[in-house]
């Protein structure tokens, strides 16, 4: 695929800054008070306003195929319920009755008609309408209409499924908000993929921790010295930032071989690994032949939950393609695990009271971004 203007502008500034033996700077460190990680109130005003108002990844899009295919989510601390609904379209509800209040679906997948509240039997249908009640004389003065199923904004995107985690009195515009990525994300024809495999892990440590982990290449040589390191060029990143998202571009080594060949010759995705974040807490983890897909959602003060997706660009047809996945997919596991250590072990360092601010390099730009976007975003300056 040919490369597109800024991703050959990308490819000169790593060039460029390469040969002058330095790395993409800002003029500034940063600061950032350890309280953003440990206040209750910051943690309040995260879930309140990030985690409510913007749209989090909850699925690709093979996982509601066909009408009648659903699955619930709930680590935003919002009971989500997702289907393919009669139309074709995919839907989001809240998983909530409207009688009573209890879970309509307990399944975390499958697929049906219709969906009863296990409590009293009412039943909703794919469009979440109030169907059916036992005994509804008792409730001949009600109208049906309005007791039926919250309504989510939902949106199939990029291969992907979108939920905004709580309703919402305006449209939500999803394709002005994707619209800095547009061009990336679309070429990865993502809902052409399959699913390797799916995970979700539970991590004692704040959100931000895990968030931050993919903002900066810092750390590689570090924190993974016998797995990533050796991969990418050392700390010699390119990022673009798209306030509230940021794309940041990761450097093979072999990009270097670009300087003796002719610009109409480059390609991008092979000499990069390429890490779009979709703001608040989504990463589309482009790899040079396969794409992984995280989430990451505060479930508590110091916890957070870590969903991923590994999608792969077809069903593996043989044994030897299995292995060659399923290797990609224990390295990734492992350099995860490295970093969810550090993680935690920073976690239980903010009970010693050692840090009254972390400190953010200059050349650490994604972070600064990152932290940047999620004040604005607090300060009622970010909207969707």
């Amino acid at each position: 695929m040919a490369v597109t203007d800024e991703e050959r502008d990308i490819i000169h500034q790593i060039l460029e800054l390469h040969a002058g033996e330095t790395t993409h700077m800002l003029p500034e460190v940063m600061d950032n008070p350890v309280t953003k990680y440990t206040d209750p109130e910051q943690l309040r005003q995260e879930i309140d306003i990030l985690f409510r108002n913007f749209p989090i990844v909850v699925a690709h899009v093979s996982e509601l195929a066909e009408v009648g295919d659903f699955l619930t989510h709930d680590d935003t601390g919002v009971p989500i319920l997702v289907t393919r609904a009669d139309d074709g379209g995919v839907k989001a509800f809240l998983n909530v009755c409207r009688h009573r209040g209890a879970r309509v679906e307990n399944e975390p997948c499958g697929t049906a008609r219709r969906f009863t509240c296990p409590y009293h039997s009412w039943t909703y249908d794919l469009e979440g309408q109030l169907r059916g009640m036992p005994q509804p004389v008792g409730f001949d003065t009600m109208d049906r209409s309005e007791h039926g199923l919250v309504q989510l904004p939902a949106f199939e995107r990029f291969g992907l499924i979108w939920v905004v985690p709580s309703p919402q009195e305006q449209a939500v515009d999803i394709d002005a908000w994707l619209a800095p990525l547009k061009d990336q994300l679309d070429g990865l024809d993502l809902g052409g993929h399959v699913i390797f495999e799916k995970w979700a892990l539970h991590k004692d440590m704040s959100w931000r921790l895990a968030l931050e982990g993919f903002h900066e290449s810092y750390h590689f040589c570090s924190a993974h010295r016998e797995t990533a390191c050796s991969n990418y060029l050392d700390n010699q990143s390119l990022w673009q930032n798209y306030r509230p998202h940021v794309r940041h571009s990761v450097p093979l080594p072999k990009i270097l071989e670009l300087r003796d060949t002719p610009e109409d010759d480059w390609t991008f995705r092979p000499n990069f690994m390429t890490q779009n974040y979709v703001f608040p807490a989504n990463f589309v983890q482009v790899m040079t032949d396969h794409v992984y897909i995280h989430t990451i959602i505060p479930t508590g003060q110091g916890t957070c939950a870590f969903h991923c997706m590994m999608l792969v660009p077809e069903t593996p047809e043989n044994d030897k393609a299995a292995r060659y996945w399923q290797a990609n997919y224990d390295v990734v596991r492992v350099v995860f695990d490295e970093d969810f250590a550090i993680g935690e072990g920073i976690q239980k360092g903010f009970e010693s009271g050692a840090n009254e601010h972390f400190t953010f390099g200059t050349y650490e730009c994604g972070l600064h971004f990152g932290q940047k976007a999620i004040d604005d975003a607090l300060a009622g300056e970010i909207t969707i």
